[in-house]
């Protein structure tokens, strides 16, 4: 599939990237300025949230994001995938353009990161490559390719300047997420950003990343539920990757498919997660829909993307057995107490709070322990949590610095629901738990 984008050159310097964000950042406050003095010309009270939230601030920021693509587009899909319930309607719309609206390097550019990465005479390297990108995302875009030897393999080919850019890039995302007044006041953003510019950098080594691929093409070899690309180490360097081409389509294409293959894929991604957490100890903790699909041919679900892997430390994966266990035996006290073991809630927490919090514990493992196998299509969880999250923050719950760890995998199981949720698969939660309890 080619991907729906126009070829633009990639903004390499950092200091042409940071006079670009600067200027981006100057146009939105600007552009919030006058709507806040129009306010105030109509007898209203100025919110500079609303005000700086506008369509036209958004579609500035989104357009702006997608030609500048590395850390500042990647921080833009996180925080629409993210605020997709904080954000008003139009403008969560608009900002869930950059989740495939990226744009791709045009041939010149191309070739002389390929020559940089493997010299002038690469092209002996291969019978065939197709100079037009399959995909194009935020910090690489995709080719594809017949090495000489007659291997199809799929090129990841890093955007020039992307790794270098990482920390202003993120430091001015920063700067726009509090200017906006999407990030809540009482938490600090500064261990956040940190954390992104720390998961950026690991992104951007593709030798890592092959490693991690490689990782999991061990881990589920004996599988015939899935596919992972094979990492070719010879041809691949820190900025380009080179991996065994597989066939897919996009997995939200099996949403119209028979709802035994739907449940069949929903059980299998479920039992993935649990095996990442409990038994790899490796999780590739980016559930963008992109990194999944499907080959109706082979049945397999092919898994792409494993530069935000992670490994998961023995004494989380533990903790979160433990969670497991309570909750699925109704001990709502006991999950609190271990969540408040792993930073998640704090010894602070007002009673009032605690006893909103026990109301959501309960809501979610009454969900997932009913003695009946678990529609995705029509729970309403989601609804309940959001409306029971709305009602803690409003009683003024601030909630504690989280292990960055435990945010990431949290990060991964609301994504794998959500896909199940698009899929309106049904699964059998209890028996998928069971060996892991």
């Amino acid at each position: 599939m080619q991907a729906k984008s126009k070829s633009l050159k990639v903004p390499a310097g950092r200091f042409q990237r940071l006079a670009r964000m600067g200027a981006l950042t100057s146009g939105i406050a600007g552009r919030g300025l006058w709507q806040a003095a129009k306010d105030v010309g109509q007898g209203q009270r100025p919110k500079l949230r609303d005000a700086l939230l506008t369509p036209a601030n958004i579609t500035a920021l989104t357009d702006e994001l997608a030609k500048m693509r590395g850390a500042a587009m990647k921080m833009g899909q996180l925080l629409s995938m993210d605020a997709g319930d904080i954000l008003p309607p139009e403008v969560a719309s608009i900002m869930a353009r950059l989740r495939d609206s990226a744009h791709h390097m045009p041939p010149a550019q191309l070739k002389t990161v390929l020559t940089t990465a493997w010299g002038k005479d690469w092209q002996r390297s291969f019978a065939q490559f197709d100079p037009r990108p399959m995909a194009a995302a935020s910090i690489g875009q995709v080719h594809k390719a017949k090495l000489s030897d007659g291997r199809d393999v799929a090129i990841k080919v890093q955007y020039p300047g992307v790794a270098h850019s990482i920390d202003s890039d993120v430091a001015n995302v920063g700067a726009l997420i509090k200017l906006s007044g999407l990030w809540p006041g009482d938490i600090a953003l500064g261990p956040y950003l940190e954390e992104a510019k720390t998961q950026l950098r690991a992104e951007t080594d593709y030798l890592q990343e092959g490693q991690h691929m490689a990782a999991f093409g061990q881990h589920l070899a004996q599988d015939p539920r899935f596919a992972v690309p094979g990492f070719i180490a010879g041809h691949s360097t820190r900025d380009v990757l080179v991996m065994s081409f597989e066939n897919g389509h996009p997995i939200e294409d099996t949403a119209t498919a028979p709802q035994a293959t739907r449940d069949a894929i929903g059980r299998a991604l479920i039992d993935l997660v649990l095996q990442e957490v409990f038994d790899f100890g490796l999780v590739q903790t980016d559930p963008n829909f992109a990194n999944y699909r499907f080959d109706p041919q082979t049945q397999k679900i092919v898994l792409l993307d494993f530069g935000a892997t992670r490994t998961v430390p023995p004494k989380l994966a533990q903790q979160y057995q433990n969670i497991l266990r309570c909750g699925m035996a109704g001990d709502v006290q006991g999950v609190e107490n271990l969540a408040q073991d792993m930073g998640l809630l704090s010894a602070t927490d007002a009673d009032a709070h605690r006893v909103l919090i026990a109301q959501m514990i309960d809501t979610v493992f009454a969900a997932l322990s009913a003695p009946w196998v678990f529609d995705f299509g029509e729970t309403s969880l989601p609804e309940q949590l959001q409306s029971q999250g709305t009602a803690l923050w409003n009683a003024g719950f601030v909630p504690a610095p989280a292990p960055m760890d435990a945010v990431f995998l949290q990060r991964k199981f609301g994504g794998m629901f959500l896909l199940a949720q698009r899929l309106k698969a049904r699964v059998d939660i209890q028996d998928a738990l069971r060996p892991f309890l």
